[in-house]
């Protein structure tokens, strides 16, 4: 499946077919923090993207217990880097569905294998070789 995407209408699609309607999340506008010049406090350009996942109604079960799983009963996300409100909501929805899609992610189990035939012979005949270099170290017999 492609990365997760944010569309314009501000929904968020993500792994699965798993589509997160814009009015399910939750956008809060702040001040941004840090040092700044006189329009620095009056503008709130900070964005604060939340998503309930207990209360969603575009949830299969299986979806919805792995996100309280991996993520909690909601799941939020901000950003504050832009100067612009519009490109700090674009990048908080864009955070928000990175974290997503990485708690829907499963990862497969490990089948056990054995080691190959080539493999074993490999290592072998490297234990041979190291055992040779270190037998060229040692003392000679009967010289003290």
């Amino acid at each position: 499946m492609a990365s997760p995407e944010v569309l314009d209408d501000g929904s968020v699609r993500v792994r699965g077919g798993l589509l997160v309607p814009s009015s399910e999340i939750v956008i809060r506008r702040t001040t941004s923090g840090g040092p700044g010049g006189q329009h620095a406090n009056r503008t709130e350009s900070r964005v604060i993207a939340t998503w309930s996942i207990a209360l969603s109604n575009s949830l299969s079960p299986r979806q919805r217990s792995l996100l309280e799983k991996n993520l909690g009963r909601s799941v939020s996300s901000s950003s504050s880097t832009h100067r612009s409100q519009a490109a700090n909501r674009q990048a908080a929805l864009g955070r928000l569905a990175l974290r997503i899609d990485g708690a829907l992610y499963v990862t497969p189990p490990r089948r056990v294998t054995k080691p190959t035939k080539g493999s074993q012979k490999r290592r072998v005949d490297e234990k041979k070789r190291r055992s040779v270099t270190k037998v060229t170290r040692r003392r000679p017999v009967g010289e003290d």
